[in-house]
């Protein structure tokens, strides 16, 4: 008697030790429920991307349209700096001895590698004018890539100019011009805008214009052709270096915009079959783990029902 009244007291004792204890979680499968909370997630991101897909298809249509009346608009710059360079394994040995580099990046993200082309060419013309000693300073516009590139050339950064008001106008580009001008574009040898060019819905590449100051003596001075009344030359000068700019810049803000448009077009495409492809995988196994279930309980059923029998 004594014997099994100890027994069923070591017994109580283990079982409440073994519930003070903490439950120790072990790795393995997922279960049922999570793998359904999976599922929803990963269908409400499909949701989200494609209707930002959609959004962006919308927005590259009106992007595609100031683009177009932009390009005439620009159109007289090139005689005066030239076509524009394509930044696909350039070496950037055009570039005088110093320089002031304005890569135009975005302020928002999901984008796929707009901002990230752009970054990779500064660090590339930073480290070969570096290497080959000339000097370059940085006005960043767009948040993404001062994000990018003070991490690696704070002490190169002048001026940042973010939260820029999309689409951008040509008030926009005359005060960003203003700002460049602030900075003392005119004190250095050329400003090189560095942004990314549309090409069509799937592709964009990446260019850079080198715009020089009209400064020159001799047979450098520009346009000797040409006779300024009642101003003076320079003055003049000073003017139309500065609606150069403005208007350079302009003509970069649209195709940047585009570019921008059709590159997050094609990420959030991506991203919907991804997460399309995320959801048959979950249900995949969301079912064979609800089919296991309901084989083990129907086992367990059989089993009781058999025992009971024998």
């Amino acid at each position: 008697m004594r014997s099994s009244i100890a027994t069923t007291a070591q017994r109580v004792a283990s079982r409440a030790m073994a519930q003070s204890q903490p439950v120790q979680q072990t790795r393995g499968m997922a279960t049922e429920k999570q793998l359904f909370l999976q599922m929803v997630s990963t269908k409400n991101i499909q949701k989200i991307t494609s209707s930002m897909k959609m959004v962006s298809a919308a927005k590259l249509k009106g992007d595609e349209n100031r683009l177009a009346a932009a390009k005439p608009f620009n159109a007289w710059t090139t005689a005066l700096c030239g076509e524009p360079i394509s930044m696909e394994d350039a070496t950037f040995d055009d570039l005088p001895q110093k320089a002031l580099l304005v890569p135009m990046s975005s302020d928002k993200g999901l984008c796929g590698g707009v901002n990230t082309f752009i970054s990779r060419g500064v660090r590339v013309a930073v480290r070969n004018m570096q290497e080959s000693g000339r000097e370059c300073d940085i006005v960043v516009i767009g948040d993404k890539g001062r994000a990018q590139l003070r991490r690696l050339f704070a002490d190169k950064i002048k001026r940042t100019a973010t939260e820029i008001v999309s689409p951008g106008t040509y008030s926009l580009a005359a005060a960003l011009s203003a700002e460049l001008v602030a900075a003392g574009a005119a004190d250095y040898d050329a400003v090189v805008i560095m942004y990314n060019t549309y090409v069509n819905a799937a592709v964009y590449k990446q260019n850079y214009k080198i715009i020089k100051p009209f400064a020159g003596e001799g047979e450098d001075e520009p346009m000797m052709a040409y006779e300024f009344e009642p101003d003076t030359k320079s003055e003049v000068m000073v003017d139309l270096y500065e609606y150069l700019l403005t208007s350079q810049l302009f003509h970069s803000f649209m195709d940047g915009a585009a570019s921008e448009q059709s590159s997050r077009m094609a990420a959030m495409e991506n991203a919907s079959k991804n997460a399309g492809e995320m959801i048959e995988s979950l249900s995949l196994r969301y079912n064979r783990a609800r089919q296991a279930r309901i084989t083990t309980e129907l086992i367990e059923i059989i089993s009781g029902a058999s025992a009971l029998e024998g």
